[in-house]
């Protein structure tokens, strides 16, 4: 027998009570997959996003991989389409701007937590080498933030001078530098050593101060002043 037109979905009981949960009880209560579904629900007004849920969170590992995938990567799961790949990645990107927005015009060396969590949402998935400069004045607040250069999945081409020069440019007393690492493994390589201390040595003979350089994933970080690299 043909359903009715009017006849309710089975799945619109089970929207209700999930976002009863969520409100009730919080996101803390609802596994990864269901936050998808939260999040999967109003680009899917109309379909049982369960199940493109569970395989998204089975193709990408959890909601992180998910949202640090690319747009054609995600909408590639059956079910999925660019329209909700693409709201998908704007929740990454508003989580990244959100933690940036906390650490701007702030004193940096006294939120250093808030600092890794950006940098590591912000940067920490990238499938490329990304190299970040954080520049601060003499109050150690955070005056600039921006992205130098983007490479290959094991290198980017840093210029320790033009590093500088911008520095300079903005003003900036001191910096702190970022670099993603896709592997996964945060460990600094003998070229990043040496670009670093070829950063710290002309900053140093200009009054600018290297404060750290950070090497971030999706779930690690290596810091050359904790290392005793700095």
């Amino acid at each position: 027998m043909a359903k009715s037109a009017k006849e309710t979905p089975h799945y619109a009981g089970h929207r209700a009570r999930l976002r009863e949960r969520f409100v009730k009880s919080g996101a803390g209560s609802l596994p990864d997959y269901e936050l998808v579904e939260l999040l999967l629900f109003n680009s899917m007004p109309r379909r049982d996003v369960k199940p493109i849920a569970k395989a998204l969170i089975k193709k990408f590992g959890s909601l992180a991989g998910i949202l640090n995938a690319e747009t054609d990567e995600i909408s590639s799961v059956d079910g999925m389409g660019e329209v909700a790949a693409i709201n998908l990645k704007v929740v990454r990107e508003t989580a990244a701007r959100m933690l940036g927005q906390e650490i701007m015009d702030k004193p940096v060396l006294s939120n250093w937590q808030a600092l890794l969590d950006y940098c590591r949402v912000a940067m920490g998935g990238g499938k490329v080498e990304q190299f970040r400069i954080l520049f601060l004045n003499r109050k150690n607040v955070l005056i600039a933030d921006e992205l130098q250069q983007s490479g290959t999945v094991d290198h980017t081409p840093v210029y320790p001078r033009e590093v500088i020069k911008r520095a300079l440019d903005l003003g900036a007393s001191a910096l702190i530098m970022v670099h993603n690492h896709p592997s996964g493994d945060t460990t600094p390589s003998q070229p990043d050593i040496e670009m670093t201390m070829e950063i710290q040595d002309i900053g140093q003979k200009l009054g600018i101060i290297l404060h750290d350089h950070i090497i971030v994933s999706t779930s690690d970080y290596t810091s050359f002043k904790s290392e005793g690299l700095l």
